[in-house]
């Protein structure tokens, strides 16, 4: 069974940083993209970044240049470093297997002004 278990939320005061880990089981997804997505209370869910299975990284004009995506080599964690955090980046985290649908549970992030 493929489960994705995201882990690294919490409150933080704003300009620090968070890294938020998704560990990966039931499978490899080393051929495939991984994303992060957030959904900020009262929101719909949104992209914030994905990384090809080659290892390119793209991110929404919001978080560039303060959220790095990066992996494992084994391709069983996928970690977003997030920088420089502000009230609102607060959200839900979540990170996803677009090509499966497969998701986590989720993370909360609440960034404190």
């Amino acid at each position: 069974q493929v489960q994705l278990v995201e882990s690294g939320g919490g409150l933080v005061q704003a300009g620090g940083s968070l890294r938020l880990s998704c560990a990966a089981s039931g499978r490899t997804f080393s051929s495939y993209a991984m994303a992060w997505y957030r959904q900020p209370p009262g929101k719909e869910r949104e992209l914030v970044g994905t990384m090809t299975a080659g290892g390119m990284t793209q991110y929404a004009d919001s978080v560039k240049g303060r959220f790095t995506i990066s992996r494992e080599k084994t391709y069983r964690t996928v970690w977003l470093q997030m920088n420089n955090l502000k009230p609102e980046d607060t959200a839900v985290y979540y990170c996803s297997v677009p090509r499966f649908g497969y998701w986590g549970q989720g993370t909360q992030v609440t960034v404190s002004s």
